[in-house]
C-alpha cells in the first residue's frame, strides 16, 4: 500500500492553531503510538478517553445554562423557567460592579447595576435570587472570581437560613483569579493576595462544602481573547499547575483539594479540532498530577470540565446563523466528553439572551442527548488516523508552550506568574487575535453572514432589554438595608475580615460572618482593598 502524497504545510489547509491537515490520515501517521499508553480504557489514567467508563451510558452531561439580569427577582424568574424546559443545573452571571466588588450605590456602579448579569450587593439579594429554588437540590455554578469569597459565602449563608444541608450543596465557583489578570480584567487586589483567597477557599470548602468545585480553571476567556485551542490548553494547564503549588505551599495536601478542581474551556467552531484538544487536555493534566505532583488519588488525576460555546464565534449579522455554530460547538464539547455545558443564544452577539433564545439553546443540547446517537458509545472517534494524530500534535505544541512558561520560573512552579507579569501570555494571545483578524478581513478565513454569503438587508430580532428603573430600585434596596441593621454588630464584623486579612488566618470565617451581619459585597472588598491594596495593570503591547 502506498504512502498518501503529505499536503505542502505553506498551502494547505491548517487548524485554527495553524496545525497543517492532510487530506487523508493512515498508519504511518500513527507510527509507534502506543495505544495503552496513550489512551487507556475510559475511567482510566491517562483519561484520555474520559474520565468514566460508561460517560454519558451512565449520566448524561449536565446541562447547564448561564443566565442572570437585571435584580434578583427577574434573575430568579429566569432560573426558574429554565428548570422548567428541563436545565439540570443554574449558572450564575453577575454583573460588572459584583464582580470588581462595588455596591450598587457606589459611584463607579453608575450605569452597569444588572447590565450585563445580575447585581448582588447583601444577603438580601442573593435569598430573592434563589427564592423558591432549593439549594441542596440542585447544582449551581457562579462566575466570580476577585470576590468569589464573599459570594459562596452569601451562597451558604443563604443555603443556612433556608434550612438546606451545607454540607450536601453541590457546584462550582470560578475562583479563577489568573486568567482575570491575562485576559478578562475583573481582579482587584495584587496576585499575591489574590492567591491567597483562592487558596483560603480550597482549605474552608474541603470541609465545610465537602462537594462544592473549589475553582474553575478557566481557558474559556483567554480562548475569547484570541488564544488558539493549542494555547488554550496550555496555558490553562500552566495556571492549574500554579493554583496546585500555592496550595502545596500553603500545606494543603493535594489529595485533599485536587478531586475539587474542575476546569472551563471553550468549545468552538472547528470540530476535530476541539475533540482533540478535550482528550489532550484529559491526558496532560493525569500526567502532571500523578508524575509532577505526585498526587496518589486517582480522582486528583481527573480533569473535570464544563464547556461553553464560543461566543466570539456569535454574529450580529444573520444572528440565526448563530444556531448551527452553537450546535456545531456543543457537539465538540460533547464528543470530547465534557461534564457539564452551556450553549449560548443566538441573539447573544446583540443582547443577553432572550427566553425564545434561551429555549432554543438548551433544546440544542436535549436533541443531541436524546435524538443524535452520539451520547451511546464513549469517545467515538478513538482510534481515528486523523484524531489521534491531532490529539498528539496538540499535546506537543502546549507542551512546548509550557516550557517556554516554565522558563520564567526561578524555582517552585511559579514561571505562570513571572510570564503574565512581564506580559509573555498576553503578547502570545495578542498575536493570536491579531493574525486571525487579519485572515478575516483578507477573506483567508470565512464567517459565513460577515465577509461571504453576506444578506444585503438584515431581518431585526427581538433582543432583551433591561428595564432602566432597575438601577435605583437596586440602589434604594442597598441603602435601605444599610439603615436598619445593627450598626454596631455590622462594624464589629467587618473588623474581624479586617483583623483576619492583616494575619494568616483563613479568610472565609470571618466573610461568612460579616454577610450574615448584613454586611455588603462592595463593604468586604473595600476592607480587603484596605489592607491588600488593588492591582494595578501593565500595559502589554
Amino acid at each position: 500500500m502506498s504512502e498518501t502524497p503529505k499536503t505542502n504545510p505553506q498551502t494547505g489547509p491548517k487548524t485554527s492553531s495553524g496545525i497543517p491537515v492532510e487530506s487523508v490520515y493512515g498508519a504511518e501517521d500513527l507510527a509507534g503510538f502506543d495505544a495503552v499508553r496513550e489512551l487507556g480504557a475510559p475511567g482510566e489514567y491517562p483519561f484520555t478517553r474520559g474520565i468514566q467508563p460508561t460517560m454519558y451510558r451512565g449520566r448524561l452531561w449536565t446541562m447547564r445554562q448561564y443566565a442572570g439580569m437585571g435584580d434578583a427577582e427577574e434573575s430568579n424568574r429566569r432560573y426558574k423557567f429554565l428548570l422548567e424546559q428541563g436545565t439540570k443545573g443554574l449558572s450564575v452571571a453577575f454583573d460588572l460592579p459584583t464582580q470588581i466588588g462595588y455596591d450598587s450605590d457606589d459611584a463607579l456602579a453608575v450605569g452597569e447595576v444588572g447590565k450585563v448579569g445580575v447585581a448582588i450587593d447583601s444577603i438580601e439579594d442573593m435569598e430573592r435570587l434563589f427564592s423558591g429554588i432549593r439549594l441542596d437540590t440542585i447544582s449551581t455554578s457562579m462566575t466570580i472570581n476577585a470576590t468569589a469569597a464573599i459570594l459562596l459565602a452569601l451562597y451558604v449563608a443563604v443555603a443556612r437560613r433556608t434550612g438546606a444541608d451545607v454540607k450536601r450543596l453541590s457546584g462550582t465557583v470560578q475562583n479563577d483569579i489568573l486568567k482575570e489578570y491575562i485576559a478578562r480584567g475583573t481582579y482587584i487586589y495584587p496576585v499575591r493576595h489574590a492567591m491567597r483567597l483562592v487558596t483560603d477557599i480550597f482549605a474552608w470548602a474541603a470541609d465545610e462544602v465537602p462537594e462544592w468545585n473549589t475553582i474553575s480553571i478557566s481557558g474559556y476567556h483567554m480562548r475569547e481573547a484570541g488564544c488558539t485551542a493549542v494555547q488554550e490548553v496550555a496555558f490553562t494547564l500552566a495556571n492549574g499547575m500554579t493554583y496546585v503549588q500555592t496550595a502545596l505551599d500553603a500545606r494543603l495536601d493535594v489529595d485533599a483539594f485536587a478531586p475539587r478542581l474542575s476546569f472551563f474551556f471553550n468549545a468552538h467552531s472547528n470540530l476535530l479540532e476541539e475533540v482533540a484538544k478535550f482528550r489532550a487536555a484529559r491526558r496532560m493534566w493525569a500526567r502532571i498530577m500523578r508524575e509532577h505532583f505526585g498526587a496518589k488519588n486517582p480522582r486528583s488525576w481527573m480533569l473535570r470540565f464544563h464547556t461553553q460555546t464560543a461566543g466570539s464565534t456569535l454574529t450580529a449579522q444573520q444572528p440565526e446563523n448563530n444556531i448551527v455554530r452553537t450546535t456545531v460547538e456543543a457537539l465538540a464539547a460533547v464528543l470530547g466528553g465534557t461534564q457539564s455545558l452551556h450553549t449560548n443564544g443566538f441573539d447573544e452577539a446583540l443582547s443577553l439572551p432572550t427566553e425564545h433564545a434561551a429555549r432554543i439553546a438548551l433544546r440544542t443540547q436535549q436533541i443531541l442527548a436524546h435524538e443524535s446517537g452520539v451520547a451511546d458509545t464513549v469517545d467515538p472517534l478513538a482510534g481515528s488516523y486523523y484524531m489521534e494524530s491531532l490529539t498528539n500534535e496538540i499535546e506537543r505544541r502546549a507542551e512546548e508552550y509550557m516550557a517556554a512558561v516554565a522558563r520564567f520560573d526561578l524555582g517552585g512552579n511559579y514561571g505562570m506568574l513571572r510570564a503574565i507579569e512581564q506580559g509573555y501570555v498576553q503578547r502570545e494571545i495578542q498575536n493570536s487575535a491579531y493574525a486571525y483578524q487579519r485572515a478575516v478581513d483578507e477573506r483567508r478565513a470565512v464567517v459565513v453572514g460577515v465577509n461571504e454569503f453576506v444578506a444585503e438587508q438584515e431581518t431585526p430580532i427581538p433582543i432583551q432589554r433591561v428595564d432602566a428603573a432597575l438601577e435605583q430600585r437596586q440602589v434604594e434596596r442597598v441603602r435601605a438595608l444599610r439603615a436598619r441593621r445593627d450598626a454596631g454588630v455590622h462594624a464589629a464584623a467587618l473588623r474581624t475580615v479586617a483583623e483576619a486579612a492583616r494575619n494568616d488566618g483563613n479568610l472565609l470565617p470571618p466573610i461568612l460572618a460579616a454577610v450574615e451581619c448584613y454586611a455588603t459585597v462592595g463593604e468586604i472588598a473595600n476592607v480587603l482593598r484596605g489592607v491588600f491594596g488593588e492591582y494595578r495593570e501593565s500595559v502589554t503591547v
